[in-house]
């Protein structure tokens, strides 16, 4: 029997429908990250007392630095999720881009965006 080179329809259905539901949770996650960082759903620091705004402001510096660094992570990851679907409609979707073998499909459950199969990304360390 000939070694499968890439999935059938109804599998990459199936994945379709991961990527969906992840890229749905995605981009409300991007949603809550950005409210974070423009406070548009907070009280800020105009309702409290002036001895503890000097805190309140470093605090909040702090925090909307790393909110800024998810929400960039946050949106890569949107982007490779989109980038999946893409290779689904073009049926090249769980190809691995470096040993053009099937991804196993445990691992595309797992990290649906994945390009590399985990040998191909094992050699990349």
């Amino acid at each position: 029997m000939a070694e499968k080179n890439r999935y059938s329809d109804a599998e990459l259905e199936e994945f379709k429908i991961i990527i969906l539901d992840k890229l749905e949770q995605a981009k409300q996650d991007y949603e809550l990250l950005k409210s974070a960082i423009t406070h548009s759903e907070s009280n800020d620091t105009e309702d409290t007392s002036p001895t503890f705004k000097v805190l309140e402001e470093g605090a909040a510096t702090l925090s909307k630095e790393e909110a800024g660094k998810l929400a960039q992570r946050q949106l890569k990851f949107i982007q490779s999720l989109q980038g999946a679907l893409i290779r689904i409609q073009n049926k090249t979707y769980g190809i691995c881009r470096e040993t053009g073998k099937l991804i196993p499909k445990d691992r595309l459950r797992a990290v649906p965006h994945a390009t590399l199969s985990i040998e191909a990304k094992q050699a990349q360390r």
